[in-house]
């Protein structure tokens, strides 16, 4: 039923608007990625194939007309100790059932970023919307319902043990979105990632969960990362041309606030309020910085020296980008460095070739209760 191979076998295109188009390219190399496509089955199947997949999380109302046909697409990639998914979807309403979750427990966070439609959800304390490019937060563990559209969505599983850190922002962002400037910059951060994974060799991942905390704990905080939303639109767009500005001059020693505000076209009073969240311009580009760090720390093909690392990003020596490592992420470079990081636990990856195309999400997602 549906493809049996790992999709890093299998050339794929989806086109998004609003975003660039994202290809996966053949490389047997990369991280093991499974497809699940309903097409490929005969019409009055698709729909329960499609349920099947999503069983041990969720339940879905059947369509007035299961034998129309219900087109369904899932691409999962194993992480280790998270779980990452691209999903096309026709619209169906679904719901997390009590019940459900004792005979087959997942206590798991799922965020989930809209490509393309929309997400309506009633929690017990709250009902939410989610569109296009909005990060969405929700708990498995917890009675939820709701609605979506025909849609593209990227999602994210991160079991409760994934880091304490991380338990704390997501419980307080759970049932809501993420709909801020760093919020806008977790959204870059999932497109990017499912660009990249079928070309990430799976040596690198560690840094790349590695990575992702970080993201995670950088932009889903309730706290001064979040920017007021009555600054409306405009601000976003300003967070995102700042984002792609530093981005892009991360290593000169020149970059200041100046800069950064001519390449804005704002007074310095706009630039003052526009970081202001953040504890200002260079506390931005120094947070900037030290993610970038991390990545090349965590990375197991860059044999350079932590000293080096920290030249490359403009610290003056390695004593200040080791304080101000430690104050960024709770432990020290030299325990990325050397594979002893605390606080992300280790579990190895799944041989998903023996199971159904519709098996793959449950058991991936069981794994990660370790």
């Amino acid at each position: 039923m549906g493809s049996e191979m790992p999709l890093n076998r299998v050339a794929t295109v989806w086109d998004v608007p609003g975003t660039q188009t994202m290809s996966w390219i053949p490389d047997v190399s990369g991280v093991p990625a499974f497809k699940l496509d309903t097409h490929e089955l005969p019409p009055d199947h698709q729909f329960e194939a499609w349920r099947n997949s999503f069983a041990p999380m969720l339940e879905f109302a059947e369509p007035d007309n299961k034998s129309a046909g219900f087109g369904g697409e899932q691409v999962i990639w194993d992480l280790g100790c998270l779980v990452f998914s691209r999903i096309k979807t026709d619209a169906l309403e679904f719901a997390s059932i009590r019940g459900h979750t004792r005979r087959d427990p997942l206590d798991h966070w799922t965020m989930t970023l809209v490509l393309n439609g929309s997400i309506n959800t009633i929690a017990p304390t709250r009902t939410f919307e989610g569109g296009a490019g909005v990060v969405q937060v929700h708990s498995l563990c917890r009675r939820f319902e709701g609605a979506v559209t025909k849609s593209d969505m990227l999602m994210l599983f991160i079991p409760r043990d994934f880091c304490g850190e991380v338990e704390h922002v997501l419980n307080a962002a759970e049932f809501s979105t993420i709909d801020s400037g760093m919020g806008r910059l977790l959204s870059d951060y999932f497109v990017g990632l499912a660009k990249r994974l079928p070309i990430v060799d799976t040596t690198n991942l560690p840094g790349l969960v590695a990575a992702t905390r970080a993201m995670i704990l950088a932009c889903a905080s309730p706290s001064a990362d979040h920017m007021d939303e009555a600054q409306g639109p405009i601000t976003i767009v300003l967070h995102e041309r700042a984002r792609r500005f530093v981005q892009a001059r991360l290593f000169d020693p020149n970059l200041n606030p100046e800069l950064l505000r001519r390449e804005l076209g704002i007074s310095r009073t706009g630039l003052y309020r526009l970081f202001e969240p953040f504890g200002g311009v260079m506390r931005y580009i120094q947070h900037r910085r030290l993610l970038d760090a991390h990545s090349a720390l965590a990375d197991p093909n860059d044999q350079r020296r932590i000293a080096e690392i920290a030249e490359q990003r403009c610290f003056a020596d390695g004593g200040e980008f080791s304080r101000a490592f430690k104050r960024e992420f709770g432990y020290t470079p030299s325990e990325v460095k050397f594979g002893n990081r605390t606080g992300i636990p280790s579990r190895p990856l799944v041989d998903l070739t023996t199971s159904t195309p519709e098996e793959r999400l449950g058991v991936l997602l069981r794994k990660l209760h370790g």
